[in-house]
């Protein structure tokens, strides 16, 4: 299998503490990009998701924060939002000031057993301002994967989660390219080859398996909670050099989670926070992208998607 390939143009940086189990990747491309959000699960976290809908006024914006934390994380793009700011990355408004915009979606890894006394009374400051700044530093055309950036305090059902990346050519040449953080409430399905298109489970094959559905009670108490969804929130990027729309960017962040759908069982709970990005670094923006062409590039990400989960866990 060779390793995989990212549009011209895209950077990923990871940082994480190994004390609070907890981390930051950042998707930074070398120019704005055509972005769009599709959210599926049913608790999830994010920021100016609002913004990528076509109906607003923002064409472009200008990264991507992926971190734990769960509301804590989305401190993290505050950090990137500053520092790209201080480098005049932005929407300009006169007088020198750029304004990024920068979308992110957190997951869920409070209950991993890691430090987080700086949520307590006394506690110190949390760590991902830090961890932005860090992974910032750490950008790079071939970034790690496994238990790195947002994904190293993951957990996927009853095994470690983590970072996973696949991609893809099209027919015509296009290229795409999945970045995934894999910290799933459900089980990652293993029936799934390396490479090539993933086939759909049979709905009677893979049993309900990982946590019980039976088990902890849900009524009333926050610890419960917890355990029951100790790790959850698969949250995602797909990245392409076809030009696309923003509406043609959500329906590919739409076709792509289905590759949870094939790879994760269950998938969009209650408990999860599913969110996926699409973005596209082609400088043009087209009216209208050709159906054949998004149906294609949506297949091949969702194929990616369940490949990139399925390393994600290895």
């Amino acid at each position: 299998m060779t390793a995989p390939l990212f549009p011209a143009g895209i950077l990923v940086g990871h940082a994480h503490c190994p004390v609070a189990k907890s981390g930051v990747t950042i998707i930074l491309p070398a120019a704005p990009v055509v972005m769009a959000a599709d959210v599926r699960g049913g608790g999830p976290g994010t920021r100016e998701t609002d913004a990528l809908e076509p109906s607003t006024l923002v064409e472009r914006v200008h990264g991507l924060v992926l971190a734990g934390g769960s509301v804590f994380g989305l401190a993290a793009a505050d950090a990137v939002v500053l520092a790209l700011a201080r480098r005049g990355i932005g929407l300009p408004m006169g007088g020198g000031l750029a304004v990024p915009v920068i979308p992110s979606a957190i997951l869920f890894d409070l209950a991993n057993g890691g430090d987080k006394s700086w949520a307590m009374a006394g506690g110190g400051d949390p760590p991902y301002q830090r961890l932005a700044a860090e992974a910032l530093a750490a950008l790079s055309s071939a970034p790690l994967t496994g238990a790195v950036g947002a994904g190293h305090g993951a957990r996927a059902g009853s095994r470690a989660g983590g970072i996973g990346i696949a991609s893809a050519r099209l027919d015509g040449g296009g290229l795409v390219t999945v970045l995934m953080a894999v910290n799933s409430f459900g089980e990652v399905l293993d029936a799934i080859p390396d490479g090539g298109p993933v086939p759909m489970p049979k709905m009677a094959g893979p049993k309900m398996a990982g946590p019980k559905m039976a088990g902890p009670k849900m009524a009333g108490a926050g610890a419960d909670l917890a355990r029951a969804g100790g790790g959850n929130t698969s949250i995602g990027a797909i990245m392409t050099d076809v030009a696309l729309s923003r509406p043609a960017a959500k329906r590919l962040a739409m076709m792509a989670h289905d590759g949870l759908a094939r790879s994760i069982r269950p998938i969009h709970t209650p408990f999860d926070g599913d969110s996926l990005f699409a973005l596209s670094t082609a400088p043009e923006t087209p009216a209208r992208v050709d159906p054949v062409l998004l149906t294609e590039l949506g297949t091949r990400a969702a194929d990616c998607v369940a490949r990139a989960v399925r390393l994600a866990v290895r």
